[in-house]
């Protein structure tokens, strides 16, 4: 029966890789199965510093950039390595690329600024959730960055944020009487300088500075020393406040030179959008977070002006230059926004609750919802987890596929129990499911290996799982020579070191987060 329940303030967070969750994780490139693999030390020694970064690749788009390839198509220069600095750009270089773009490459204005918000928009994105930081203030100014910000703004509305516009001297050019309307079609708020608050981290989470770009000369007048003033400020009128505004600069920090910095008095801040390339200035930038966008310079500007730039990884419109982020651990934190999950709405046979929550997730479309957490110990009791897929459940209890000579599986043999943990962030809840393990017959196993990708079938037979081999090639080698070996779509023996586990639950335990740490959690026994 399942008589225990109570709520708990703890939690063990699991985060998991957003690259393929299985005991088999794929290669980069291909679409069969291969399997982890440590490299022995004579072949450790002799491959080179590439092989080492294919061999352990770095999926974080944070820093992707400075793993992959550059492509010609990503319109940029040599990749820098991380010793050496990105290129940056004179104003005089910045003015002599904007003319050629617009010039003989057939650029328009419109197209420019429209990539360029749009950078921004998904750099702000990036690092900014709109579940924390929803209230956004664009500040635009009347020249080409003012336009930046106007499209940033149209795209962090349907990025889910709910942006005003600060727009205190504009311009009657079509151009921006159209991204005026934009807005304005949209509902987007607009705010004059009056109106806003003092302290303006008291209404707003983000604020855009796109007041001034590379162009600009001299002071700045009335009302923007006003309004750089109050970014300036931002943080000063409540210290105790735990989140002031985060202030996010387009491509040149307002009122800074372009060739040299702020000053002490200057804006100093928490993220600098560059487009193109870094200007000068960007040296003296030391905040947490420096992204680079536009992604339309083409190989002859490159060239022509020796940039060195990283390429853009996959589709996106950014990409983090400068050094990674300092993260305080300590303070890394969500507040669960739940429904409660009350004791008349757990089902009385945890099987069927499992199936009710399991639906949930299918439908919320979140991405590879059998993704589990299995939990085995040796025989001396010394743990070990990895992520693997699960394959069926039913009351007779939960299924998945792997090599009989894996860690995992040796372990099981010394010791038949283990532990399964599924996490769902999207819905904020996790299902833990403990219980003793056995193999599944040779013709269930039998049965699921042929339903797999020839593919996956192939490489089930390659795939030697916790052994040492002498490098990927081998397995590529062997891959090809099987995948020939049966490339007339003959049947695909299943290999006798390779089956199914079926773990008979004996305890599951039902989490859902709440807010301040009061998550609910029921403990059920099967009926």
């Amino acid at each position: 029966m399942w008589p225990l329940a109570r709520r708990s303030r703890k939690m063990t967070r699991l985060l998991f890789l957003t690259q393929s969750l299985s005991s088999n994780p794929k290669p980069i490139s291909h679409s069969h199965t291969y399997y982890n693999y440590s490299v022995s030390r004579s072949f450790h020694n002799s491959i080179s510093k590439l092989s080492l970064a294919f061999l352990h690749p770095i999926r974080s788009p944070a820093i992707c950039a400075f793993c992959s390839k550059p492509s010609s198509a990503a319109g940029v220069g040599s990749l820098p390595s991380m010793t050496e600095d990105i290129s940056h750009l004179t104003q005089r270089e910045a003015a002599e690329i904007d003319e050629i773009l617009m010039g003989p490459l057939g650029f328009s204005v419109d197209q420019l600024m429209e990539l360029a918000g749009l950078s921004v928009a998904t750099s702000i994105a990036e690092v900014y959730k709109p579940s924390e930081y929803n209230r956004v203030l664009a500040i635009c100014g009347p020249g080409n960055n003012g336009g930046d910000g106007l499209v940033a703004a149209r795209h962090l509305h349907h990025f889910g944020y709910k942006p005003s516009v600060c727009y205190p001297k504009r311009t009657a050019k079509p151009l921006y009487t159209s991204l005026v309307t934009q807005l304005e079609s949209l509902s987007v708020p607009f705010i004059s300088v009056e109106d806003l608050p003092l302290d303006l981290s008291k209404d707003f989470d983000i604020i855009v500075d796109a007041m001034f770009g590379f162009s600009f000369h001299g002071s700045p007048r009335p009302p923007f020393d006003i309004l750089i003033q109050k970014l300036v400020c931002i943080k000063n009128y409540d210290q105790t406040r735990q989140k002031s505004s985060a202030i996010v600069s387009i491509d040149i920090p307002s009122g800074w030179h372009v060739e040299g910095g702020g000053g002490a008095e200057g804006i100093k801040p928490d993220m600098l959008v560059s487009l193109t390339a870094p200007k000068l200035c960007a040296k003296k930038f030391f905040g947490p977070h420096h992204f680079l966008g536009g992604r339309f310079v083409p190989p002859s500007v490159a060239d022509k002006y020796k940039l060195r730039l990283p390429p853009y990884p996959g589709t996106s419109m950014c990409v983090r230059i400068g050094r990674p982020a300092q993260v305080d651990i300590s303070a890394l934190r969500e507040n669960y926004i739940s429904p409660e999950f009350l004791e008349e709405q757990v089902e009385a046979d945890p099987f069927d609750q499992f199936r009710k929550w399991f639906d949930d997730v299918v439908a919320a479309g979140l991405r590879e919802p059998n993704a589990m957490a299995l939990s085995t110990a040796s025989k001396n009791g010394k743990p070990s987890s990895r992520m693997v897929l699960l394959k069926g459940f039913d009351k007779n209890g939960f299924v998945w596929y792997t090599n009989y000579e894996s860690r995992k599986a040796h372990e099981l043999s010394e010791n038949p129990h283990a532990s399964l943990l599924f996490y769902w962030d999207g819905l904020n809840r996790q299902v833990r499911v403990e219980g003793s393990v056995q193999k599944v017959s040779d013709e269930e196993s039998d049965q699921y290996f042929h339903s797999r990708p020839r593919g996956s079938q192939i490489g089930a037979i390659v795939s030697k799982q916790s052994t040492v081999v002498p490098g990927r090639h081998v397995l590529y080698d062997q891959y090809k020579e099987l995948e020939e070996k049966f490339s007339d779509g003959s049947i695909i023996p299943k290999p006798k070191n390779w089956g199914g586990y079926r773990l008979k639950p004996e305890l599951f335990e039902f989490w859902q987060g709440q807010k301040s740490r009061l998550h609910d959690r029921w403990f059920l026994s099967p009926l």
